[in-house]
């Protein structure tokens, strides 16, 4: 928070404690519990409309107080990660709206193959003049209707994302959680926002057959543009920064070594180097990747969507924390026992020397996702469970 300190009260205090110690490769108290709901999750929970409040600050800070006081999580139970106003503002291709008002990625080509050598040679202004304004058709406009979207961008992030994280400090506060988000800021390696924003899942494999040395180039070009992005005025080890891994378990290992691996590295390495801690998102199955995972610095967090919790313990959880793999999908199908036995099995494959934080293997999006009163009997074991 900026201006005036929030006095923190002793049960935030203590919580703030389970995850310092854990991220400074100590034991803490007990296993910390890092679960919660996209603000789509938040909103539906509150019994709100997600077409029409998901565009009120006020609404969305009124759901998230709701799930952190009903959730038994040790955070602030509820984030806001797309701002679904600022992308009507931009008139954005990239992230739309369904048609119940869930925002969704599509597929997208905002770069095109000729262009690979003005970006590689200037990323900076091949990106502005032509990347955002083919994302977002505001700026594609042009003149004082590109100036005016863009003014009206910033100040609609900023104040939005002011307001939220004020709100959720406070509301952390209230309910004696930690004030620590797990991502004070997002970005992507270089390889996956080439691919993900720029060339598309379709186009960046075709290029790294036709044009290899182009993507190559590409990703080292957009690499100071990510550790830029990655280090924010109050990142730390604790504040940390998110990085969710898209392409890697996609690709031949051959390719991964050769157009992923590298400045995937680098960029951990660097902010590992500005003191910055990574959470690091890793989707889908990287189990023939863990070698690999282990040669990035030291504390890095692993939040893992798929594998087997033995061998990632063996391989990776002396070195690093390990989280995720509880299945998301069995707090809606099976029993209130099963979901409890499941977190227990987990816990005592990955607790054991510390280095563990319980979470789900994906993101809480929807409340149609889980059974809650599943969800809050997890917790709740956990909490006591988990105990060192």
């Amino acid at each position: 928070m900026k201006g005036k300190e929030m006095e923190l009260n002793q049960e935030t205090l203590k919580k703030n404690e389970l995850f310092e110690n854990l991220f400074d490769g100590k034991m803490p108290e007990r296993v910390p519990v890092f679960v919660s709901g996209d603000n789509a999750f938040c909103l539906e929970y509150a019994g709100f409309d997600l077409l029409k409040e998901q565009y009120s600050i006020e609404k969305n800070i009124e759901a998230i107080d709701i799930t952190t006081r009903n959730f038994n999580s040790d955070l602030c139970f509820g984030s806001l990660i797309r701002i679904p106003h600022l992308y009507k503002i931009l008139g954005a291709k990239n992230f739309v709206p369904g048609t119940d008002g869930f925002i969704q990625h599509p597929e997208i080509n905002a770069l095109n193959e000729d262009e690979y050598d003005e970006f590689i040679k200037d990323p900076y202004k091949t990106l502005w003049d032509k990347v955002l304004p083919r994302l977002y058709t505001e700026l594609g406009k042009g003149g004082f209707a590109a100036q005016k979207a863009t003014t009206k961008a910033f100040f609609a992030f900023y104040a939005t994302m002011g307001q939220m994280g004020t709100a959720s400090a406070e509301i952390a506060n209230k309910y004696g959680k930690t004030i620590y988000t797990m991502a004070s800021t997002a970005c992507a390696v270089p390889y996956d926002s080439l691919a993900d924003q720029l060339r598309s899942f379709t186009g960046i494999s075709k290029d790294i057959r036709r044009i290899p040395e182009k993507v190559e180039a590409a990703c080292e070009a957009l690499l100071p543009l990510s550790i830029k992005a990655g280090i924010i005025p109050n990142s730390n080890r604790y504040n940390r920064t998110f990085i969710p891994l898209h392409m890697g378990p996609y690709m031949r290992e051959k390719d991964f070594l050769r157009f992923y691996w590298p400045t995937f590295k680098a960029f951990v390495e660097a902010l590992d180097a500005a003191g910055v801690g990574v959470n690091i998102f890793v989707e889908q199955d990287w189990m023939r990747y863990l070698d690999y995972l282990n040669e990035l610095p030291k504390g890095c967090f692993f939040l893992f969507e798929y594998g087997d919790p033995k061998i990632i313990k063996e391989k990776v959880g002396k070195k690093h924390i390990i989280s995720g793999l509880y299945p998301l999908g069995i707090l809606k199908t099976e029993s209130e026992q099963r979901c409890i036995d499941k977190a227990k099995e987990l816990i005592d494959v990955l607790a054991p020397d510390g280095n563990y934080m319980f979470s789900l293997d994906k993101s809480l999006l929807r409340l149609k996702d889980v059974n809650v009163n599943n969800l809050k009997a997890v917790l709740n074991f956990v909490q006591e469970y988990g105990k060192y």
